[in-house]
């Protein structure tokens, strides 16, 4: 028996995913500078397509910083931008109660 007859998800469209986050990081109340958004004035994500257009290169900081320690992923689907975002929705809660 073949699984022909089953789901697969659709293709990850990386520029399409790209503007959404863009959206969602502007409701976070970052502000977009260039291809990065800051908190506070200091650079805390920062976004750019991949070479063939098929992911996004996404940086978090660890802390907000004038020169941040970065950590990188490579969101090649949905559900990585979603994991990427939710990480990032901790992070900011976890800078706002150090503060």
């Amino acid at each position: 028996m073949s699984d022909e007859g089953g789901f697969a998800p659709p293709p990850f469209a990386a520029g399409t995913a790209l503007t959404q986050l863009r959206r969602s990081l502007r409701d976070l109340q970052l502000s977009e500078r260039g291809n990065g958004y800051e908190l506070r004035g200091k650079r805390v994500v920062e976004l750019e397509l991949d070479a063939g257009a098929t992911a996004i290169q996404a940086r978090i900081t660890r802390k907000p910083a004038l020169t941040p320690e970065w950590d990188r992923q490579l969101l090649k689907s949905s559900a990585d931008q979603r994991k990427w975002l939710d990480e990032l929705k901790k992070r900011l809660a976890r800078w706002e109660r150090d503060e």
